[in-house]
């Protein structure tokens, strides 16, 4: 008998697994940026929040004091990674610069700015909408002279349920991230 009742578990067990495959997801930017000319910018460090950094997780806030995390979507490769280069694609589109650094640069880079970048809340929220806050500086090199200092808190409706809109959406807020730095940096 408890054999036959390990093996019902163990195959019920199977097929439900069966279905439930990972997805993996990227932040991807809102255009291209020009060729290797125009003002140098360094991107990052772009440090992120815990509940961002400790699991690879799509996370979604249920209520004030919830979040919720599916072991089947993930992020593809490191956040912060993502964060920084589609960052850096969307300020160069908007500044018209190709000349774009990840941090650390190369010393040689002669980078004009540097932005530096803290996401304090990046998720999708119980009323539909995606929510980036970070905390930004833009410092003038050489040197690292602050020239701004801002915090954005942006929020940008799903289209439709699911995590491929989830994350649309928050491709869309680093998209209007860019657009405020670039901004500031005009």
């Amino acid at each position: 008998m408890f054999k036959k009742s390990s093996f019902l578990v163990f195959a019920c067990f199977a097929f439900l697994s069966c279905g439930s495959e990972r997805n993996y997801y990227v932040l991807s930017p809102a255009g291209k940026a020009p060729l290797n000319h125009g003002i140098g910018l360094g991107i990052g460090p772009v440090n992120m929040a815990d509940y961002l950094v400790e699991r690879p997780y799509l996370i979604f806030q249920s209520s004030p004091y919830k979040m919720e995390m599916s072991d089947l979507h993930e992020w593809s490769g490191e956040l912060s990674d993502n964060f920084g280069r589609v960052l850096g694609t969307n300020l160069g589109r908007r500044l018209g610069t190709g000349n774009i650094h990840s941090y650390p640069s190369n010393p040689n880079s002669k980078n004009r700015y540097q932005i530096a970048v803290d996401l304090n809340q990046f998720h999708g929220d119980d009323q539909g909408d995606a929510i980036l806050e970070a905390s930004w500086r833009i410092y003038a090199l050489p040197g690292s002279t602050v020239v701004r200092s801002h915090t954005s808190t942006l929020r940008c409706p799903l289209e439709k349920d699911g995590y491929e809109s989830l994350v649309a959406a928050q491709s869309k807020l680093v998209d209007m991230l860019s657009a405020e730095i670039a901004a500031a940096i005009r």
